[in-house]
């Protein structure tokens, strides 16, 4: 569905990406792992229109497209959600979900249709928030990030991005968190998640891309692969050279 092809992005003197190709299908989870350093913000900033790569190509349906913006992102379907989430802690669930794309008839808000739909929304993902009317500072940890993937889906997205969606979270809020993750795959959405959490990485990917000093180090089906190879992988180790990429021969 969509793919990044040969991807390069140079910032001065560095390196950032060198060649990097990336694959995201519908209903599947991919994680993308790495060392600090190792490419991986850059090259969501690359599938997100962030950042315009130096060379190759973002594809989708097996076309090139160009992202000159965020916004160009989101026309083709692709929804970010960044570590900081980016909420507005002193607005409500239903103004988080629906700012900057509030319903309107004509001029006018429409205020009970927006916490009708976002009523709908968080129970198509089983996300339970008592009140969806108090302002979001007062939700946990855990209800934030739900929201903030919860506002990625209003547009009706093909692929969302997670970058860090268990940072900082305590251990019954991150298992909420992955649960809500495994029902995008189960919408059928394709779903990269950027996480230094090997343990979270096993629990929910189907595939896990590895980085390292800008390039493809390594491809894996989770439940094929261990946790000594993807580390050696990640840190350039000795098992490195026996980590076939994943849908190769040497890996079928």
């Amino acid at each position: 569905m969509f793919s990044a092809r040969t991807v390069s992005k140079k910032y001065g003197a560095v390196q950032a990406l060198d060649e990097v190709s990336l694959d995201l299908s519908p209903g599947e989870v991919v994680a993308l792992v790495g060392d600090n350093g190792a490419g991986k913000s850059t090259l969501v900033k690359v599938l997100s229109g962030v950042v315009t790569p130096d060379g190759g190509s973002v594809e989708q349906d097996g076309r090139p497209v160009r992202m000159n913006s965020p916004h160009d992102a989101q026309r083709l379907g692709v929804a970010t959600v960044h570590q900081d989430l980016a909420l507005c802690e002193n607005l409500d669930v239903v103004a988080n979900l629906f700012l900057g794309d509030e319903r309107r008839r004509w001029s006018v808000l429409r205020p009970i249709r927006m916490e009708r739909a976002a009523r709908d929304l968080l129970a198509s993902l089983d996300v339970r928030i008592r009140d969806i009317r108090v302002p979001v500072a007062m939700l946990s940890g855990g209800q934030r990030q739900s929201v903030a993937i919860a506002r990625a889906l209003v547009g009706e997205p093909r692929v969302v991005i997670l970058d860090e969606p268990t940072a900082a979270l305590g251990v019954e809020q991150t298992a909420q968190v992955l649960e809500l993750i495994r029902r995008l795959r189960d919408r059928g959405l394709a779903v990269l998640v950027i996480s230094h959490n090997l343990a979270d990485v096993r629990a929910i990917s189907d595939r896990i891309v590895v980085l390292r000093l800008g390039r493809n180090a390594g491809e894996f089906r989770t439940a094929e692969s261990t946790p000594e190879a993807v580390v050696a992988a990640i840190t350039g180790g000795v098992a490195l050279a026996g980590a076939p990429r994943a849908g190769t021969e040497e890996s079928a």
